[in-house]
């Protein structure tokens, strides 16, 4: 493990001296995955090498996103997932735009206080651990709604790799040890878990195979029946009694009536490219936009990466975006959404109007019914192919293995979902979001997500697609992808390298990755009054840069896609063909 770590700490100080060292520098970064005809990224290097297949024999970004989601269910359970639920932006080859919302949904008999106690207090471990914290399963529903409508190749075709991971085993590599460690101590708590994900009640070893039968039963019913193969039948009426024994409240009516829904996708322009990204029930898109509108008014290439100047308007435009995201956004059915403020560019110029250049906000004061606002652990994988459809997906367990139980008998690891929602005003969840009353525990509802799948384009043809993992950081490291690529001129893979940080109002902290600012940066920030803190669990970027390595770069060779692949977890792969 201390060898892995120094690795990774390596890595992510050669992104630095490639960031601050320009030009001649450059070789200390690996060069980018280069493909002529197609390009898969995703944090685990089978279901990488699965979706590149899938497009080798013909298929789509669409077939290759739904075989990458079942195979990652197999070989990436910490947040690869059947019982979970995410998102998918899409841009085809022809120019239209969609979001498929395969979110979770709160069980019908949720309540809003359920976890609450009765001395008026958030129960700890309620809504994070056990079947209570599950929310009804979307994923399932979301690639197969997916396959249908976008897709060119038959079900069975998709899911026959991961059928055969799941009945054959795969061979552990160390990364994959290292996530299954985290949680020994949850398997060992749950025999349906323990049973799969335990070696005869030991960690699982370097060399050694993860065979997981019953999670290929369920994918051979999803094979045979689709959607119906998972939501009802055998499987279906597993999860509702695994449900019921761990007193939990999905019930077969949650199963029958969970659907997709198709929304438009959230658009904003930055510098002359237009991003596409997630609208609610995601905040993702939504703060996204609203702090590139921020930014945009800034010469941040003019200011220099990393200066302290340009950190300290990156951290304010976050910390006012994160107080509209946790005060007035949620799930459209139950919420009016202001999607039309927080997205319009003079909204932001409001917000520049407050931010003073010379010293750091305070976030207690800056909160709804202050001027200018108003009163109110996942995996990613990025997809392009040969004719030009881009595929953005991100999905969720929520934290780390979710729930930490199994629906026994099924091989479904479940989601600890419903932490996403607001158990009680001014209580943080498990990422320390404090959120409002838009997001608040309803029966049906979908909880509010940073999930940010998001792809941009220019002149209508997609540039970039990119996304990662992180709970509430997911929509500040897209925010430095792209701040990278635009206005720093990085290529793909120095802009994932990049060490990034993270501000989100409330705590009033700014997470700093090692080797983001240099001590003399520090010190100036911290003059100015921010509070600089340590750096959060890392995440995973998955991004890919179409036409040359960096945007307005040269291609190499008659390469057209450049993949990269983010360092800090050593499962994820890069490829191409």
């Amino acid at each position: 493990m201390q060898t892995i770590q120094w690795t990774k700490l390596l890595r992510l100080g050669v992104a630095a001296v490639v960031a601050c060292a320009g030009l001649h520098a450059r070789a200390a970064s690996q060069a980018p995955v280069a493909a002529e005809n197609g390009m898969v990224v995703s944090a685990q290097h089978l279901a990488t090498q699965i979706g590149v297949n899938v497009l080798k024999r013909g298929g789509n970004a669409i077939d290759a996103a739904v075989a990458v989601g079942y195979a990652l269910a197999v070989v990436y359970p910490a947040a690869g997932n059947l019982g979970g639920g995410g998102f998918m932006t899409v841009q085809l080859a022809d120019g239209r735009k969609t979001f498929l919302d395969f979110r979770e949904k709160a069980p019908l008999a949720a309540r809003a206080d359920m976890y609450v106690g009765k001395d008026g207090k958030v129960v700890p471990g309620l809504s994070t651990v056990g079947h209570l914290a599950v929310a009804v399963p979307g994923t399932v529903s979301g690639l197969e709604r997916a396959r249908e409508q976008y897709g060119t190749m038959k079900r069975g075709a998709l899911l026959a790799p991961a059928i055969a991971l799941a009945e054959r085993g795969f061979v552990l590599e160390q990364g994959d040890v290292d996530m299954l460690a985290t949680a020994t101590a949850a398997f060992a708590a749950d025999p349906a878990s323990a049973a799969i994900f335990l070696n005869k009640g030991a960690p699982f070893a370097v060399g050694q195979k993860l065979v997981q039968k019953d999670l290929a039963r369920t994918l051979k019913a999803i094979a045979r029946h689709g959607s119906d193969g998972f939501y009802r039948g055998p499987v279906g009426n597993a999860i509702v009694v695994s449900s019921q024994t761990g007193r939990g409240l999905i019930t077969q009516q949650d199963l029958d009536d969970y659907r997709t829904r198709e929304l438009l996708p959230i658009e904003c322009s930055y510098r002359g490219f237009r991003v596409i990204s997630a609208p609610p029930p995601s905040s993702g898109g939504v703060v996204l936009c609203e702090m590139l509108n921020i930014l945009e008014g800034y010469p941040l290439k003019e200011l220099g990466y990393r200066s302290a100047q340009g950190v300290h308007y990156q951290i304010e435009a976050m910390r006012h975006a994160y107080v509209d995201r946790n005060n007035y956004l949620g799930d459209p059915d139950f919420v009016k959404n202001p999607l039309d403020r927080l997205l319009d560019k003079g909204y932001a110029a409001k917000i520049r109007g407050v931010i003073d250049p010379q010293k750091a906000g305070v976030s207690s004061d800056i909160k709804p019914g202050v001027a200018p606002h108003e009163g109110s652990n996942t995996t990613h994988y990025s997809i392009i192919d040969q004719w030009g459809n881009a595929v953005a997906v991100t999905y969720t367990l929520n934290d780390w293995f979710g729930a930490k139980v199994t629906a026994a008998g099924t091989g479904v690891l479940l989601n600890n979902e419903m932490d996403d929602f607001t158990s009680l005003v001014g209580v943080p969840n498990m990422y320390g979001l404090v959120q409002g009353e838009a997001n608040a525990i309803a029966p049906g509802k979908r909880p509010l997500s940073s999930m940010s799948p998001t792809i941009v384009t220019k002149d209508g043809q997609p540039v970039l697609v990119l996304g990662t993992p992180g709970g509430s950081r997911i929509v500040t490291a897209v925010l430095h992808g792209i701040l990278n690529v635009v206005d720093y001129g990085m290529n793909v893979q120095e802009a994932v390298d990049a060490p990034r940080f993270h501000q989100q109002w409330l705590p009033d902290v700014t997470n700093v990755e090692v080797f983001a600012l240099s001590p003399d940066t520090r010190k100036i920030l911290v003059d100015m009054g921010h509070k600089l803190g340590d750096p959060q669990p890392a995440n995973h970027v998955a991004a890919i840069i179409v036409g040359a390595p960096s945007l307005g770069g040269k291609p190499v060779g008659s390469n057209r896609f450049y993949g990269a692949n983010d360092p800090r977890r050593n499962t994820g792969l890069a490829l191409g063909y």
